[in-house]
């Protein structure tokens, strides 16, 4: 059977190794000349001209991302070597926050968890139970509450203390929308995993995994150089080729482009929802289930994420990753969290004194944000940061938000989506993504 896989991100790398493993001819198209669509590197220099591999956003893992950490063991990677794996903490930069304690860090969830929110420093006894009490409630009803529930009101009994410092930096993270507007029902499932879960290779559930290297070496690229080495002969990743046209014809999906055309017996489109959204209603015709599920795609809404690089020569934070605290003016302190990127990759040189800001649910200007960013590093870390790079993904994510529908896999009849928008139990994570690809191939190939 020939497959096309149409986008080389997480997705589609991810439905193109299961593709493969699972015996078919696969070919895989993507329009950019880098692999991992927008979880990819993106090179640039720092201030004395020293080149400098980052990435077009900051992503953490989880030890519940049973999918993703599989396919990372199937490509050939060494978990340890690419992953920072620490326990389950937010900490604020004066010390304050979740933390869990070096004694319970290797405990099975949710013992771990639960021995971070009861050492929580800052916290009352009363704010530590108020959490575990709610915590062992969600449990209780098995993570489920009514679909229309927003985070807000599923929290609206916890202490400010607690939301502010724990549910909002989780949901906004997870979701990439603040607590008032997200869904409840999705972000009981990543609770669900993360606190009360199994962990996959090694990890707890709970575990914060940080990549060690850019996102594009962190799976893409290794998943291609599998590909090659492990079905040279029946797979082809061709980076630079863009489709622009699909065609039903005698039961066979015609694929048009820069320098293609091709028939195909199964397609896979990995590209983002809008992409997908605008080429097949294109193309669609008379096909009422391609129109139809275009449609439902073009209705998503989308949240941006803005990620502000900076340096500060010899600049070293407590941890690799700390939680950003909220200021009064809410626009004075856009970035919710700040990652260490020399921490993370300590034998790289370049990556010393680099700092990566996350402004999850972003809005504004480029510049205006990174000025407000670094104004914010030099407050709440008292450090004199020098900008080098900002990126802005206006259409990061999928608005998370209460009821959703979502596209489904099945597209028509051997035309299949795989995104981290497609119909599943995450919001738009890595996680999400990655098994929305192994779904695709192995609906393609039953």
């Amino acid at each position: 059977m020939r497959i096309a896989v149409v986008g080389a991100g997480w997705a589609g790398m991810a439905a193109a190794v299961e593709a493969a493993g699972l015996g078919m001819d696969v070919t895989v198209f993507e329009a950019t000349r880098t692999l991992g669509g927008r979880a990819r590197a993106l090179a640039t220099e720092k201030p004395d001209g020293t080149p400098i591999m980052l990435d077009n956003g900051q992503h953490i893992l989880i030890g519940a991302y049973s999918e993703t950490l599989a396919l990372m063991q199937r490509v050939g990677l060494d978990l340890p070597q690419v992953l920072m794996a620490l326990p389950l903490s937010l900490p604020y930069p004066d010390g304050t926050g979740l933390q869990t304690p070096a004694w319970a860090a290797r405990w099975p969830a949710p013992l771990d968890a639960l021995a971070a929110i009861a050492t929580a420093r800052g916290w009352s006894w009363g704010e530590r139970l108020a959490l575990i009490r709610a915590s062992l409630g969600w449990q209780l009803t098995g993570f489920r509450c009514a679909p229309t529930l927003t985070v807000e009101e599923l929290c609206e009994s916890l202490p400010d203390r607690v939301v502010q410092e724990l549910i909002d930096p989780l949901c906004v993270s997870a979701l990439n929308l603040p607590s008032l507007h997200a869904s409840a029902a999705i972000f009981l499932n990543v609770m669900r995993d993360a606190l009360f879960g199994r962990g996959a290779a090694g990890f707890s559930a709970s575990s914060l995994l940080l990549p060690r290297t850019d996102l594009s070496s962190l799976l893409p690229d290794a998943a291609a150089r599998w590909l090659q080495a492990q079905h040279g002969a029946t797979t082809r990743v061709r980076p630079g080729a863009r489709i622009t046209g699909l065609l039903a014809h005698a039961g066979r999906w015609q694929l048009t482009g820069e320098g293609v055309d091709e028939a195909f017996d199964r397609v896979i489109w990995a590209t983002p929802a809008s992409v997908a959204a605008q080429t097949l209603l294109a193309h669609a015709d008379d096909n009422e289930s391609l129109a139809s599920w275009a449609l439902s795609a073009h209705a998503l809404e989308f949240t941006a994420i803005t990620t502000v690089y900076a340096y500060a020569a010899g600049a070293r934070l407590p941890a690799p990753m700390l939680a950003l605290r909220a200021e009064p003016d809410a626009q004075a302190a856009p970035a919710q969290f700040v990652f260490d990127r020399g921490q993370l990759s300590p034998a790289d040189a370049a990556a010393q004194g680099v700092l990566a800001f996350v402004v999850s649910a972003s809005s504004g200007e480029r510049d205006d944000l990174q000025a407000r960013v670094l104004q914010q590093g030099a407050r709440q870390l008292g450090l004199t940061l020098q900008p080098l790079l900002s990126v802005v993904e206006k259409r990061a994510t999928f608005a998370c938000t209460p009821g959703l529908e979502r596209p489904g896999a099945l597209m028509a009849p051997g035309l299949f989506a795989a995104g981290d928008y497609v119909q599943g139990p995450y919001p738009a994570t890595l996680e999400g993504a990655v098994r929305s690809g192994v779904a695709a191939a192995r609906l393609a190939n039953s």
